[in-house]
């Protein structure tokens, strides 16, 4: 194969992993909206919608394959095809998450911690998702270590959430079985937005080390 196809085949990896991106990022808002609109007829859309993201993962990974099989990539080449292979697992893990969303919007029946803002939360957790692809896409090191700690934020945000639900817990009498379930599922709703932007910094880590052979932030 000439090297021109070659690099043709790792300008095609990237233009499809940064389509996923896009795709993921627009289940991820449309779960957000139907949270916070109980629209239940577009967290089924979210929810049915998780094999075509599912499908993408398959068909990239057997890209990212063939390309450590029949090129066996070196150096940069090969840092950006491992590191293009790890941003769709978390990139498909997002979107099972976004899935989980649409699931809590058909559980919820009422509303109850009208303080905690979950559109906000998930506003900043989408752009922190949005930015480390946009990183990744023009090769910028230096915009990985601003989203690694960026998130520190949304871990702050996640936790004061958390401290409100379980302090509704604690003031409330034994036996509030519709307790119980608002409580549980804000707080996998909370839990599960701090997991999408611990996947934006895995995506960021990636970044770095794939431009710079610099691990500092894989964790």
């Amino acid at each position: 194969m000439s090297r021109h196809t070659y690099q043709e085949q790792l300008e095609s990896l990237r233009a499809d992993v940064l389509a996923m991106s896009d795709l993921v990022c627009d289940r991820l808002e449309q779960a957000l909206e139907a949270y916070e609109t109980k629209d239940g007829k577009l967290a089924e859309r979210v929810i049915t919608g998780d094999h075509e993201i599912n499908q993408l993962y398959l068909d990239l990974e057997r890209d990212c394959i063939d390309l450590f099989a029949l090129q066996q990539p070196v150096a940069s080449d090969l840092r950006f095809v491992a590191a293009s292979f790890k941003i769709i697992t978390d990139l498909e893990r997002i979107a099972d998450l976004a899935t989980n969303l649409g699931t809590y919007t058909r559980q919820a029946v009422r509303d109850r911690y009208s303080d905690i803002d979950i559109g906000y939360i998930g506003e900043r957790v989408i752009e922190l998702v949005s930015d480390a692809m946009d990183a990744y896409a023009s090769d910028d090191a230096a915009a990985t270590h601003d989203i690694a700690a960026r998130d520190d934020g949304i871990d702050e945000l996640c936790e004061g959430a958390s401290e409100i639900v379980v302090r509704s817990l604690l003031d409330t009498e034994a036996g509030d079985d519709a307790l119980l379930e608002d409580v549980s599922r804000m707080l996998l709703t909370i839990r599960d937005l701090e997991r999408i932007g611990d996947h934006a910094v895995n995506i960021a880590a990636r970044t770095l080390y794939m431009v710079e052979n610099d691990d500092e932030l894989i964790y």
